[in-house]
């Protein structure tokens, strides 16, 4: 059977190379990786991970690398006046979702804003979002009874599940802290300042119905 591109006046083949010729400009979204991370500006430098082809003069076509994509906006989760940050760096892998129109005057201003130029769907109105990998990239170990924040090795995690949270890492803590319920440590309890057990200091406290003398007593009973 004849390949129908080969065909004169074929108005149906026609229009569908024309279709397709506009559906090559249209760019939606794509995988890429980071190549270079401005976290003051929050954008990244992003090569495209999925190739272009060009025409030779010959007819035949040849893969090429997409140019890279500067200045894209890093998607960080964010609303209500919380966010959830990670130190992006060259490597991640990201997909790049392509604004529908130009993008500039929003980035450099905010709210609602006039586009600069009448592009659409170009490759310069990025977004990068990072978390899509490809297989060689996936997480180990991933659990299936909670959520979880966690390093990609999951040597240090903080895990949610129905009634429980699970931690696992050296925990440094700034500010005070408010328990209501028991503790219970397998280790040490260090204080650098003072314990207080109901309203009494280890430190300070003091035992009555005793005389001073020389010795000292004997450890605690346990």
């Amino acid at each position: 059977m004849s390949d129908r591109r080969e065909l004169l006046d074929d108005p149906e083949e026609s229009q569908r190379l024309a279709q397709e010729g506009q559906q090559a400009k249209l760019w939606t979204a794509m995988p890429g990786i980071v190549v270079s991370v401005d976290l003051s500006a929050q954008t990244v430098s992003v090569q495209p991970a999925i190739r272009g082809s060009v025409s030779l003069e010959n007819g035949t076509t040849q893969s090429v690398d997409l140019p890279l994509l500067v200045d894209v906006p890093i998607v960080f989760p964010r609303a209500g006046g919380f966010a959830i940050t990670f130190p992006v760096a060259p490597g991640d892998e990201c997909l790049v979702v392509f604004g529908a129109r130009c993008i500039d005057a929003w980035w450099q201003s905010g709210g609602v804003q006039q586009p600069l130029e009448s592009r659409m769907h170009d490759l310069s109105d990025g977004f990068a979002i990072l978390g899509p990998t490809s297989q060689p990239k996936k997480l180990t170990n991933v659990q299936n009874d909670g959520v979880e924040l966690r390093t990609e090795s999951r040597d240090t995690y903080i895990k949610l599940t129905p009634g429980t949270i699970f931690m696992q890492g050296d925990i440094v803590h700034t500010g005070n802290t408010t328990q209501t319920g028991d503790q219970t440590t397998s280790g040490t309890v260090t204080g650098t300042t003072d314990v207080v057990g109901g309203g009494i200091s280890v430190k300070t406290h003091t035992h009555g119905g005793v005389m001073s003398g020389p010795s000292n007593t004997g450890v605690p009973n346990p």
